[in-house]
């Protein structure tokens, strides 16, 4: 048996867990992973990823549309589709990047981060 495993390590539905006191290798343990999977869940939050291609499209394609000559308006009969479209993407990313501001994806909790960590040993 290691010394970071349960004592009642019986598997037993409803069987209670007693905890054993946490040593300080176990709380910087928990802590590093705290700051790692806080790090990673906003790294790889699909909202910065979404707003941030949208934006930068958007960006471009509105320059496109200011910077449109006369005959590309006409051949869409003169609806300047481009600085449409970029001004809608531009929105629509940021909105993206605001949202993830306003509302940040949160890490598992730590005991979720301790069960993981008892299930591995």
């Amino acid at each position: 048996m290691s010394d970071h495993s349960n004592p009642r390590d019986d598997n037993t539905p409803g069987a209670p867990h007693t905890a054993k006191p946490a040593n300080l290798d176990d709380i910087e343990a928990v802590e590093r992973l705290e700051r790692e999977s806080a790090t990673a869940s906003r790294l790889f939050d699909v909202r910065l990823i979404i707003g941030g291609l949208f934006t930068v499209y958007g960006i471009i394609v509105t320059i496109t549309g200011i910077t449109a000559s006369d005959a590309d308006l006409a051949k869409a009969q003169d609806i300047n589709i481009n600085l449409w479209t970029g001004l809608g993407m531009l929105v629509l990313g940021l909105l993206f990047l605001a949202w993830m501001v306003w509302r940040p994806q949160t890490p598992p909790p730590v005991e979720e981060i301790v069960e993981d960590l008892n299930r591995e040993e």
